[in-house]
């Protein structure tokens, strides 16, 4: 029995292969007076593989009929090919109908817009623009874990059920499996009495693993986390999705230096890996989606990146004479124009801004010298804008007690968090990077909704 070869794997055949066998589906098929010539892809590669049934084939007459979307397996010779723009063909010697595709079937040889391969999430992976996404993605998930494994550090699993809000935000969907209709209640309108509920409090689906990477942090000096986080967030934009994964190392013995260094260093390692490893499905990205795309990878490989205080980039912003349509003040949150601004037209350049007022930023950041900043940074990317968020973390207790307080909330719902203060607490450092807006950036795609299998935003979970 000959085991199957990926449609890649034939392609990049050095030599004729007297007796091959592949598997896929069909994208086209055209018919001569003795053939039948299907063009093959099992998702290995952009390109297909010709298939050339002769008429002598047993099932030929059911060959004819076959229509876009069936699979197939054929067995035979891979030869040389005859064809303009390719190198080798198959010329089977036996070809099976795994299973037939009628007429039905949506995705055909035309151009299809983006809304409509949405409504087809389940079908969408098969055109050649979502097989590049997600081709794409694989092997950026995977130099993900290259980069910090060979910097030596730990993957830890964080919980997707916490009792925790890392942001302070209270954008949570919450976890329950109390009866919606009839919930128990505690005496004197008190609440809805959690201690019935199957975890006996509140819990919900995390939005990061920071806190939890930090006591990871504290034993084992460097982590990251690699997972899914989720946002009640009502927000339809481009950038934002509900459930998008995200990678969160942490290191102890860290402060904001080090952290930004490692930010960058990152995105520059990981634009490489994907240079180096699917220029193929680059390729489609910048013939069909962005055409400055290799030339912007490329810059961001070379250039340095430029840094600027949160002050400073407010003093550029309002300097620059720019019609923005969201406000540019002093202690206002920086918008995506406004990223894209610095980053595309002042500093052409990724840009990490840091030093952030600590009204606007969460809780756990350390608080500087001058009582009005934290060290906080994001690193922002042409096309983009913010692509990771960091910070050194407060590791003085009576400092981040008084943050929780200031951020109403209650240091008896982080107590052990706070233990991690009392009990060897040292400097430390990390930050986020959104996985699904990295994969927005090194293959142009515009949307978020375009870069995960299934997209969860407000009003969508169908799939």
């Amino acid at each position: 029995m000959v085991s199957a070869t990926s449609v890649k794997d034939a392609l990049q055949s050095v030599a004729p292969v007297a007796a091959l066998e592949v598997q896929g589906w069909v994208r086209t098929r055209r018919d001569s007076k003795d053939f039948s010539f299907l063009e093959l892809n099992d998702g290995s590669s952009l390109r297909n593989l010709q298939i050339i049934a002769k008429n002598t084939l047993p099932n030929y007459t059911a060959i004819q009929r076959l229509t876009t979307g069936a699979s197939i397996r054929a067995r035979g010779a891979l030869v040389a090919s005859q064809g303009k723009g390719q190198s080798w063909e198959l010329v089977a010697e036996d070809l099976q109908i795994v299973g037939a595709s009628d007429d039905s079937y949506p995705l055909q040889k035309k151009g299809h817009s983006a809304e409509f391969l949405r409504e087809i999430a389940h079908l969408r992976p098969r055109s050649n623009l979502f097989g590049c996404v997600f081709r794409v993605r694989s092997r950026l998930a995977f130099a993900v874990h290259q980069f910090f494994q060979e910097r030596g550090f730990v993957y830890v699993h964080t919980p997707i059920i916490t009792g925790s809000d890392c942001e302070g935000a209270g954008e949570l969907f919450r976890v329950t499996t109390l009866d919606p209709n009839t919930p128990l209640r505690l005496p004197n309108d008190g609440g809805i009495d959690y201690t019935q509920d199957f975890f006996a409090r509140p819990t919900y689906l995390t939005v990061s693993g920071q806190l939890e990477a930090e006591a990871f942090a504290c034993a084992l000096s460097k982590v990251y986390t690699f997972g899914p986080t989720f946002r009640a967030e009502n927000s339809n934009t481009s950038r934002h999705a509900n459930e998008f994964w995200m990678i969160e190392p942490e290191m102890a013995f860290c402060d904001l230096q080090g952290d930004m260094d490692l930010a960058e260093e990152m995105v520059k390692y990981l634009v490489r890996a994907i240079r180096e490893h699917c220029g193929e499905d680059l390729g489609l990205f910048a013939k069909f989606v962005d055409k400055d795309l290799l030339a912007r990878l490329e810059f961001v490989v070379e250039r340095p990146f430029q840094r600027t205080s949160y002050e400073e980039a407010i003093q550029l912003l309002l300097a620059s004479g720019e019609k923005f349509e969201f406000p540019v003040d002093y202690g206002l949150n920086l918008q995506s124009e406004h990223e894209r601004w610095l980053t595309e037209k002042h500093f052409k350049c990724p840009v990490t801004v840091f030093n952030y007022p600590k009204e606007i930023k969460p809780f756990y950041m350390r608080l500087n010298d001058d009582d009005r900043t934290v060290t906080a940074m994001d690193l922002l990317v042409p096309g983009i804008g913010e692509i990771v968020g960091g910070s050194q973390r407060e590791e003085r207790l009576e400092v981040l007690e008084e943050n929780i307080r200031r951020h109403k909330m209650d240091p008896a719902d982080y107590k052990w968090y706070l233990d991690l203060r009392r009990y060897g607490s040292v400097p430390h450092a990390g930050f986020g990077l959104g996985f699904e807006r990295m994969l927005m950036f090194v293959t142009g795609v515009a949307n978020i909704r375009d870069v995960i299998p299934f997209a969860r935003t407000p009003g969508s979970a169908e799939f």
